[in-house]
């Protein structure tokens, strides 16, 4: 009896050590990957990703720091890691190999989290897709676009394309082109589109509009007007704007020619054919 009490005293007192850092670490494990689960999650819904999303990779984050906890806690007992750390390896390969595609957009999505080339409710334009940002997904971005349709994008192609956003700027640029007849009084015209737009409250005093010759066209001279808006009245004065000086020009009598062409016809007299005969 003494010799198994002696045994299992000599076992535990070179088992405990061992024993115990490993509960330390499991301990300490768990709390950690808890804390990475929340950090992850406050960080993404600071950015505006979608919830699905967020809640996903915070859960990724906690699981893979699971493994490394449990890794840990088995090399503390004396298992031998290396065949498992082997086998996830070969495993996280193969899924790698099979999942390309997704992969590459996932990441591609986690670097637009961190980039943050725009954000929810942004007018964007990318992959040929004009419209508004409705979601953040981590494979997709779903676009909805102005008239009304919904278009997913992999992030993938959103990474490796160029995007427009005409939403981080709070003043946008509108230019026009307004053509006038070759005879028309140029300062008259000029002065008829500055009245224009002095009397149009959405356009900005600073920068000073601007109404310059462009083009000395075929059958026009083409005026360059360059006006500057907040964002949101971009369309809605580019509009309006083309509208009112066309009826100013109206009453003003401003000619704004269109291409035209004369074709004048040469008859030949054709003889012994009887091709000038009326029928």
């Amino acid at each position: 009896m003494e010799n198994v009490s002696s045994r299992l005293m000599e076992l535990a007192s070179h088992y405990a050590p061992g024993v115990a850092a490993a509960l330390i670490i499991l301990i300490v494990g768990r709390w950690m990957a808890s804390a990475g689960r929340v950090f992850v999650r406050k960080l993404l819904d600071r950015s505006n990703v979608d919830r699905t999303a967020a809640s996903f990779l915070a859960n990724l984050v906690s699981y893979v720091l699971w493994v490394f906890v449990l890794l840990a806690v088995l090399n503390q007992l004396g298992v031998q890691t290396a065949s498992i750390i082997a086998l996830l390896t070969a495993a996280a390969l193969a899924v790698g190999l099979a999942l390309k595609d997704s992969l590459a957009n996932l990441a591609a999505g986690l670097l637009m989290v961190v980039t943050r080339p725009f954000e929810l409710g942004h007018s964007i334009e990318t992959g040929g897709v004009t419209g508004i940002v409705e979601e953040i997904h981590i494979l997709t971005t779903r676009i909805k676009t102005f008239d009304n349709s919904v278009v997913s994008i992999p992030n993938a192609k959103i990474l490796g394309d160029k995007v427009i956003n005409h939403s981080i700027t709070m003043t946008k640029r509108v230019n026009l082109v307004v053509g006038v007849a070759y005879e028309s009084d140029l300062n008259k015209v000029r002065q008829v589109i500055l009245d224009v737009i002095r009397g149009d409250n959405r356009i900005l005093e600073d920068p000073q509009p601007s109404v310059t010759v462009k083009e000395l066209a075929e059958s026009s001279v083409n005026l360059l007007v360059r006006v500057w808006v907040k964002t949101e009245d971009q369309w809605a004065v580019s509009c309006d704007l083309l509208e009112r000086i066309k009826t100013r020009f109206d009453d003003e009598g401003i000619s704004m020619p269109f291409p035209q062409r004369d074709v004048h016809l040469h008859g030949t007299e054709q003889s012994g054919t009887g091709l000038n005969e009326s029928h």
